[in-house]
């Protein structure tokens, strides 16, 4: 998520994030660092995608117009949905949620909790493309 919001709000592209990101910072463990990566990569390849989900399933809400840290956690949680197909969409939505009650404002985690599971239902009823 902090990748995300970095190029989101840093208005730098992918290269630039991925660039700098790792240098500034603890050390991670490269299973960590490897999976932040994939989540990326699905972020950045398909983010108009993963925009037009999330702006179709967050009724009344447009992106921009979104806090930054809750576009950015949905960004990274419909990617994962879109992306990792083993993974349940229970854990991701608990996951993105357990992030989001650090993070985010304690009022969005409700909407977070809704539009990822719309979301999540909408993937379910096609088929998980």
């Amino acid at each position: 998520m902090q990748m995300l919001f970095q190029a989101d709000l840093g208005r730098q592209s992918f290269d630039q994030v991925r660039a700098t990101f790792w240098k500034s910072g603890d050390p991670v463990e490269p299973e960590v660092r490897a999976f932040a990566e994939d989540i990326y990569r699905v972020a950045e390849e398909r983010q108009e995608e993963i925009d037009a989900l999330i702006s179709s399933h967050s009724t009344h809400w447009r992106l921009d117009r979104m806090p930054a840290v809750d576009r950015n956690l949905l960004r990274m949680a419909v990617a994962e949905l879109v992306g990792f197909k083993s993974t349940p969409f229970p854990i991701v939505i608990n996951e993105a949620l357990e992030i989001g009650r650090r993070y985010c404002a304690p009022e969005s985690i409700n909407f977070l909790n809704g539009v990822l599971d719309s979301v999540a239902r909408g993937l379910i009823a096609g088929n998980r493309k």
